[in-house]
This record gives structure tokens, C-alpha cells and sequence, in this order.
């Protein structure tokens, strides 16, 4: 399946075009995970968990 048939699939479940960008800044990120094994992560994830049924992507910024 190509990548734009996924897409179209998840735009039209979630009736969404927005995606959203995870550009982490470590110095911002709560301080009880800052103590986690990998808090980049874990924070991202907790964006995800809280909206993947409303957006229909994600941009990740790693270099940020």
C-alpha cells in the first residue's frame, strides 16, 4: 500500500488534514520525565497517546 492510500485512510477516519509537529526541546520538557530512561520519548509518546485520534500525521524534529 502506498503511502498516500495510508494517509487517505487515516484523513478520512479521523476527519483531519493536521498534522503535527514534535519538536522537543529537552530543556522544556516536565521535570518527572526528565529523570526517565529516554524523555525525548516518553514525552513524545504521551503527545501521540493524547491525539492520534485527531490528527492524521506527525512531523518528528530531531535535530531541533
Amino acid at each position: 500500500m502506498l503511502f498516500y492510500d495510508n494517509l487517505n485512510k487515516v484523513v478520512e477516519k479521523n476527519k483531519s488534514f493536521l498534522c503535527v509537529g514534535l519538536d522537543t526541546d529537552l530543556e522544556k520538557i516536565p521535570s518527572f520525565m526528565s529523570s526517565m530512561k529516554e524523555p525525548l520519548f516518553e514525552f513524545n509518546k504521551t503527545i501521540i497517546d493524547a491525539t492520534h485520534d485527531l490528527v492524521c500525521a506527525y512531523k518528528p524534529q530531531i535535530a531541533y
